[in-house]
């Protein structure tokens, strides 16, 4: 077992345990959102499927509008109109013009559009005051070409991709299954919400908490209940969990007398690794039982959190084989003071926001216990070991992606 690993080293080693490939399963488009492609997507059609008009006005040749003005209106004569779902089937000439819709395919024979208002109309005939533009033209296949790659093997489907391939002509599409992560809290202390709370008493926050962040990272949450700090209740849980992919455990992981779960994987499992240096979150272990990927969450729910998104995000993004990275850093201006921690690289809680440029403000209480600041924080600040951020100074920020 290792101990006392850098956050990196830490992180690579979760990642190593994000092996084999999951299922693929076929949903209707209707469910398709929030998954994850199993397979490139080729559209099989072109978009448009032919020239068709950005805007409302009347379809023309460029050459008869040429010089058209306020002071010297075009007059063309208005042969018909085409509206989206209804082309027109016949040919503009000289001097002609066809009326056409925001969508609808260019007559043959024309080759510019002239706005709406930018004409008037009179009987048969319409007025031009600006000349015909082809850029109002869209060109066939100009949003897709059949046959082209638009989304790719492990692309989320946002509504905008999910949209797409809907343009792409698909009504069905292959995805991954989402990966089963069994959620087990322990702790004499724990008490489900709606219970009666005894004297030292806690509600069972951790495993709702963990619940939303496994959903938002594309996981389907298994609640396994909590499980008193006894051993043998701890394994028969362990042992009972069923067919997952990952195992998520909170607290019973610290250097306690009463923190059991880390003795029973030492015992009944393999230990990778047990605590990181890291504030908050230190007494992170990973470990393996059976097979069974488990992540050893500690039992504050500050830490809980922090921790699951740092590891068990990358890991689940990683099973899924997403495109897109769990979480992406960027850099703020600190508008208050961060506390780092000697030998250890730290996360703090801020509000991140917008003021002429990313600005970052402490959420206040920084103890771990603080449920409050991974509500309304929105990032986590992250410090360097051995280093404060001064007001004023620019730090790394994460965004938290689960906060609105």
């Amino acid at each position: 077992m290792r101990t006392n690993l850098s956050v990196e080293e830490a992180l690579a080693l979760v990642l190593a345990e994000a092996r084999g490939e999951l299922g693929v399963e076929e949903v209707p488009l209707r469910e398709a959102y929030g998954r994850v492609l199993a397979e490139d997507l080729a559209s099989r059609v072109d978009h448009p499927d032919q020239d068709d008009t950005a805007v409302d006005g009347y379809a023309c040749r460029e050459e008869d509008t040429w010089g058209a003005s306020g002071d010297n209106p075009v007059r063309l004569r208005v042969i018909g109109e085409s509206p989206a779902g209804r082309p027109f089937a016949g040919r503009v000439g000289k001097g002609e013009a066809v009326a056409v819709y925001t969508g609808a395919p260019i007559p043959p024979g024309a080759n510019a559009v002239v706005r709406v208002e930018d004409t008037r109309r009179e009987g048969e005939d319409v007025l031009l005051f600006a000349p015909a533009s082809p850029k109002d033209i869209r060109p066939k296949g100009d949003d897709l070409k059949r046959g082209e790659v638009y989304l790719r093997r492990g692309d989320l489907l946002t509504p905008g991709r999910l949209g797409l391939a809907a343009a792409m002509g698909y009504p069905r599409l292959k995805v991954f299954r989402r990966p089963r992560v069994g959620i087990l809290s322990t702790g004499d202390e724990v008490v489900e919400p709606g219970e009666p709370l005894p004297f030292g008493g806690v509600y069972n926050s951790n495993a709702y908490s963990l619940l939303g962040l496994v959903l938002e990272a594309g996981g389907e949450p298994v609640l396994l209940g909590k499980v008193a700090d006894r051993p043998e209740e701890v394994l028969a849980r362990l042992e009972a969990a069923g067919p997952l992919d990952l195992l998520l455990t909170s607290g019973g992981v610290s250097m306690g007398e009463y923190d059991v779960v880390r003795k029973v994987l030492e015992e009944r499992g393999e230990v990778v690794f047990w605590k990181v240096k890291q504030q908050p979150g230190g007494p992170l272990l990973l470990a393996r039982l059976g097979g069974l990927p488990v992540l050893g969450l500690p039992g504050n729910p500050v830490s809980s959190m922090v921790t699951f998104f740092l590891y068990g995000r990358p890991f689940l993004f990683r099973l899924l084989g997403r495109t897109d990275p769990p979480y992406r850093p960027l850099k703020a201006r600190a508008l208050t003071p961060f506390k780092g921690a000697k030998g250890k690289k730290v996360f703090r809680r801020g509000v991140l926001s917008f003021e002429e440029e990313l600005v970052v403000r402490t959420t206040g209480n920084q103890s771990s216990g603080v449920l409050r600041s991974m509500a309304f924080g929105n990032a986590l600040v992250v410090l360097p070991p051995d280093r404060d951020a001064r007001e004023g100074e620019v730090v790394e920020v994460i965004p938290l992606t689960f906060v609105l």
